[in-house]
């Protein structure tokens, strides 16, 4: 495959309308700033806006406000997130004595060890000939930027022209069994089991929450200059100084190239 990263990070953000972490175990902070690398669908973090250096550049503009006095917010644990983009499907399971039957009419043992355990059990069904992606993550917790109260301060600092603020991560790691229709009878001893012919599998888990496989993206607002006193644009407040990012390329094929990246030249 082309580029599976870029793939992937388009995939669940047209699902969801934020960012996979294609290296969910490298984790992605709050407050990070950076620029989304083009080729690869991932951000290049130049730095975070809890960086004592960064103190430094708002003290320029705004004296009053010290941001180590608004430390990101912890949300509560969610229950299981998963997101399915289009051409793949959820199907279910039903119990039928001391097997399990999935809509495919595939047949298992309950009794394989480690599988009547798993923290997630399911067959997901991938669309021949198309592309699709599949993220689960199990219990989940949201930190972010709180909200109204700093955003509209940032906007102030030049540096952050042209950056992209992370603003919300979703973390996870609790220990997880995961079960995707098995056949074998294999367990691994992260405790992730599944059978699947996906060319890609990325997993892992951690106790603490170290994983940051989803994450959201501001950008500034661009202003522009009233041209009609008739028409008046309301001025931005709070957070809605800072918008949604935007994938900075062209529609992706199957195998994650742009479509339209090739140029024509023609002589007349």
């Amino acid at each position: 495959m082309g580029n599976a990263a870029r793939k992937f990070i388009d995939l669940i953000r047209q699902s969801t309308a934020k960012w996979a972490n294609w290296d969910p175990p490298i984790p992605i902070q709050v407050g990070a700033y950076g620029r989304l690398n083009v080729e690869s669908g991932e951000l290049d973090i130049e730095g975070n806006i809890y960086d004592p250096e960064f103190q430094i550049l708002l003290d320029k503009v705004d004296g009053k406000l010290k941001l180590a006095d608004f430390p990101p917010q912890v949300g509560a644990v969610e229950g299981d997130f998963i997101v399915c983009t289009m051409g793949v499907r959820q199907n279910d399971l039903k119990v039928d004595g001391e097997m399990w039957r999935t809509r495919t009419d595939r047949w298992f043992d309950r009794n394989v060890p480690g599988l009547g355990q798993a923290s997630i059990k399911g067959e997901w069904q991938f669309q021949r000939g198309k592309r699709g992606a599949l993220l689960i993550m199990h219990n989940p917790r949201q930190e972010y930027v709180p909200r109204g109260r700093i955003l509209e301060a940032l906007y102030k600092v030049p540096e952050l022209k042209d950056m992209h603020i992370v603003n919300s991560i979703f973390k996870c790691g609790e220990k997880i069994s995961l079960a995707l229709t098995p056949s074998g009878h294999e367990t691994e001893s992260e405790q992730w089991w599944s059978d699947t012919n996906a060319s890609l599998l990325r997993k892992g888990h951690h106790k603490d929450y170290m994983f940051t496989p989803l994450y959201g993206l501001k950008r500034k607002l661009p202003l522009m200059r009233r041209l009609m006193r008739d028409s008046p644009v309301p001025d931005p407040e709070g957070d809605d100084f800072w918008v949604d990012v935007h994938a900075p390329w062209d529609p992706l094929d199957e195998d994650g190239d742009e479509e339209y990246s090739v140029e024509v030249r023609r002589d007349f």
